[in-house]
């Protein structure tokens, strides 16, 4: 619960719109930090927990019901193949909606080691990967940001969902 309120405190402090700009909801994954588009976030909740689901692959934890609709949780460190850590305090799921090439929108909650904040970004300062190794498929980054020194790896979610998990969320009770 503090979560989700530290969470919507980081959200609400920094969401003005900029004409030009897109906002990016950046979160912590094993050090690194991380960024979506904000308009695939749903919301964002503490964990909780989820009600394993039999037979599913190891990087889905399970499924929660947020308010009458099943949503399948996958911890994005097993998808990212990063070392297995403990959830605490700061563990939240942003509960994301993306559509995917068959135009079939789904909801999908994912765990991440803790929010950080909102930014604006410029298309113009996003910068291309460079096509070398990296701990997520290349396929799955949009591009790099650097914002105070630090750089932020911004995720194309809806191909990773739609590649990583869709079929597999699809075939999962609704």
């Amino acid at each position: 619960m503090h979560n989700t309120s530290q969470a919507e405190n980081v959200a609400e402090k920094n969401i003005h719109i900029n004409q030009g700009t897109d906002q990016y909801l950046t979160f912590m994954l094993a050090g690194e930090e991380y960024g979506l588009n904000i308009l695939n976030v749903q919301e964002i909740k503490g964990w909780e927990g989820a009600t394993p689901i039999p037979n599913t692959p190891e990087h889905v934890l399970g499924v929660i019901n947020l308010r009458g609709t099943v949503v399948p949780i996958i911890d994005l460190r097993n998808c990212f193949g990063l070392e297995k850590a403990d959830f605490g305090t700061t563990t939240v799921i942003i509960v994301v909606k993306t559509r995917g090439e068959d135009n079939y929108e789904r909801v999908v909650g994912m765990v991440v080691d803790a929010v950080s904040e909102v930014y604006n970004l410029n298309e113009s300062a996003i910068e291309n990967t460079p096509s070398m190794g990296t701990v997520v498929s290349t396929e799955y980054i949009k591009g790099l940001a650097t914002i105070d020194d630090k750089m932020i790896i911004l995720l194309n979610i809806n191909h990773m969902i739609e590649v990583e998990v869709g079929k597999e969320i699809a075939q999962l009770p609704n």
